[in-house]
């Protein structure tokens, strides 16, 4: 089992290296950001990355190995492109200092999950309905434009992905034995991971995150 903790993250974190690595870099040329986020380029983008997510989580008994990582780790990259905005957004110290505070939240409910004698199962249909839920809300709220609605979503949200760090953990601990492949459970494991990670990375950053001036 630690084995194969240890692959899946290393794999996550090799997935966080590669989308902030690459977003930093985009961000730091004007033209090509220009070209991005212009016409219908950005569109494209978005799309490919929900296609490549859907792929590699919904066939990843059915891939290879290594399509199962070439796919993670064009996944981390596309993420790279959508979300390189936040190097413009947002100053450098922000964005260190959010994913320190990321980084021990997910330390600690990753604990959670691996420790806990408690059944994790049923966490996840209820997490799927609030997670709907509440995107359903930032939909509305394109709309209505309301400051305290947004904040309420966006903390309602962190609460969200802190609980799918503890029962992603525990769904891989528990699953374990129920997967001949452990470099396949590794990747599997590491993309739940890493979304869990970039989302509340994304809200925390969205509540505490200073403005680039």
């Amino acid at each position: 089992m630690n084995r194969v903790l240890s692959k899946m993250f290393l794999w996550m974190f090799l997935g966080l290296m590669v989308t902030f690595g690459v977003a930093y870099f985009l961000s730091q040329n004007d033209t090509m950001m220009y070209n991005l986020f212009s016409g219908k380029k950005y569109l494209i983008v978005w799309v490919a990355e929900i296609v490549v997510v859907l792929v590699l989580s919904l066939r990843i008994h059915k891939l290879s190995l290594m399509s199962a990582r070439i796919l993670f780790i064009l996944y981390s990259l596309l993420t790279g492109l959508t979300v390189s905005t936040i190097f413009i957004v947002y100053s450098i110290e922000s964005i260190i200092y959010v994913f320190f505070i990321t980084s021990i939240l997910f330390l600690l409910f990753g604990l959670i999950g691996y420790f806990t004698k408690i059944d994790l199962s049923k966490l996840g249909s209820i997490l799927m309905m609030a997670l709907l839920g509440s995107l359903i809300c930032v939909f509305i709220n394109i709309f209505v434009k309301s400051e305290t609605f947004d904040l309420a979503t966006t903390i309602i949200m962190i609460i969200i992905f802190l609980g799918y760090i503890a029962y992603d953990i525990n769904k891989v601990k528990n699953n374990f034995r129920n997967i001949e492949d452990e470099d396949k459970l590794a990747i599997y494991g590491a993309l739940e991971l890493y979304l869990d990670f970039i989302n509340l990375f994304l809200r925390l950053l969205r509540l505490f995150g200073k403005s680039n001036d």
